[in-house]
């Protein structure tokens, strides 16, 4: 018998508001998805083409995120092993095996290796990754339309030009990640 292997990883760990988002795929054999890459390589509209077909092609999938207050208060690699940990449970199907971008794994039941460079060599890594970009970017997009002032919609949360200017005109939004340096620094000086 075959085991089922999800591919796990996430996006986000590096912006400055926002939460981190991971998803856990397992792809269909039977129903290969050409062209799948690390999500940073590939352009919108390439990502939003080949979030369709995982959708539609996938064995199964999940999508979940850890929130800037547990990023706060676990740090940032804690928080994205948390969300990592929540997309594989929360999989319809229960792989025998989870391989992970990067060099960490998250606690889970069953065996699951880390894979450094994973998102640019195992299709369900890749997968995953272009489905948590595509699931991140839709929630910057959503707080952009909360916190227009901040240009979410632009930088996604990163730590652009654009953004810290805008941390130094209109200070720290409820979705700017209180632990990060930067962020810190606005809130210093505003006290």
């Amino acid at each position: 018998m075959t085991v089922l292997v999800a591919g796990v990883d996430e996006a986000g760990r590096g912006p400055l508001a926002g939460p981190v988002v991971a998803a856990a795929v397992i792809l269909d054999p039977e129903r290969p998805i050409d062209g799948l890459a690390d999500s940073k390589k590939l352009s919108e509209r390439s990502r939003c083409i080949l979030e369709g077909e995982i959708l539609d092609r996938a064995l199964c999938w999940a999508v979940a995120e850890a929130s800037v207050e547990e990023i706060d208060r676990y740090n940032i690699l804690q928080a994205s092993l948390l969300a990592m940990r929540r997309a594989v449970l929360a999989l319809e199907v229960m792989p025998g095996l989870v391989k992970v971008d990067g060099n960490h794994c998250p606690e889970l039941p069953m065996p699951a290796e880390a894979v450094i460079g994973g998102d640019r060599s195992i299709d369900a890594i890749s997968a995953a990754s272009i489905l948590a970009k595509q699931a991140r970017d839709r929630i910057l997009l959503r707080l952009h339309d909360e916190w227009p002032q901040y240009h979410f919609d632009r930088h996604k949360g990163y730590p652009t030009r654009l953004h810290y200017e805008m941390l130094r005109l209109h200070g720290a939004c409820p979705h700017h990640r209180r632990s990060f340096r930067p962020v810190q620094a606005v809130l210093d000086r505003d006290d």
